[in-house]
């Protein structure tokens, strides 16, 4: 991970974010949602969304910050609107 992005994850802490992180596989996979804490191995994402199946347990996803490959900053959620509100 580039030295000055992590130097500014903690200032993120609360903020939405995309964190892009290596599997133990070696493939990669992005999480989506509001980072909840750093130290100075890893990081916590509470993910916006769970998929089908997954209980809360899936909820917060810890990364070694040694896995990160790219985290950025991203804007809020758009406004989910009413089913068959077209407006």
């Amino acid at each position: 991970m580039d030295p000055s992005v992590a130097a500014g994850l903690p200032g993120w802490v609360g903020r939405r974010v995309v964190v892009r992180h290596l599997l133990p596989d070696g493939r990669a996979t992005d999480v989506l949602g509001t980072l909840v804490a750093v130290d100075g191995t890893r990081l916590e994402v509470r993910r916006d969304r769970l998929h089908a199946g997954e209980d809360e347990s899936a909820r917060v996803v810890r990364v070694a910050l040694g896995a990160v490959l790219l985290a950025k900053p991203v804007p809020p959620p758009p406004v989910r609107r009413p089913a068959g509100d077209r407006r």
